[in-house]
């Protein structure tokens, strides 16, 4: 299928779900990370901030319990259609972006490049770790300038069902995606 198709149809779905059905499929999913990952004290995480109109994960369980682990939580922030990553902490203050995001009021980039995981947002995902995303190419951009060591975990409400029919040649693919029913690794048997 087409990412332009999949995206339609994966907005829908999630449009679809009520706001307790959102919250038990995120905390489902925030479960299956931590259970399945086992992040620890000073780890790097980079990890978005929900878009609360598309119904997008809840990350922010995620980002109260790294916090609270002393893992480091760095998020994404758009400047100049760049995306930044900026270090966050408990007392950092957030304000509405035009999409209604929630960023960090600072614009202070962290300049990090490796990271033990990029929890990364998408639509849709199959069975190969290919995305889609929105379509602004913000993160195929992003993943091109951090180390490749970093592992790249999509976190999404639904499993792959369809295969991506137009991958590109510079889409970079997951190497995990996490939901609320399991998690896929796409690393081929290489961890």
């Amino acid at each position: 299928m087409l990412k332009a198709e999949l995206r339609k149809i994966y907005i829908q779905k999630r449009k679809a779900l009520s706001s307790d059905e959102a919250l038990l499929l995120s905390e489902k999913i925030f479960n299956n990370f931590v259970d399945y990952f086992s992040p620890v004290e000073d780890q790097k995480i980079h990890i978005f901030t929900p878009i609360k109109k598309f119904n997008e994960i809840n990350t922010f369980m995620f980002i109260t319990y790294f916090l609270s682990q002393n893992i480091r939580v760095f998020v994404p922030k758009v400047i100049d259609n760049k995306l930044i990553n900026i270090e966050i902490f408990e007392d950092t203050v957030f304000e509405s972006n035009p999409w209604g995001i929630l960023e960090p009021i600072s614009n202070r980039d962290s300049e990090e490049t490796h990271f033990h995981y990029i929890i990364t947002p998408l639509l849709y995902c199959d069975f190969n770790g290919n995305r889609v995303g929105y379509g602004k190419g913000f993160y195929d951009a992003f993943f091109q300038d951090i180390s490749p060591e970093s592992k790249k975990v999509g976190i999404n409400y639904f499993s792959p069902n369809e295969m991506i029919e137009d991958v590109w040649e510079n889409d970079i693919s997951l190497h995990y995606l996490v939901t609320p029913r399991e998690v896929l690794s796409f690393l081929s048997g290489v961890e």
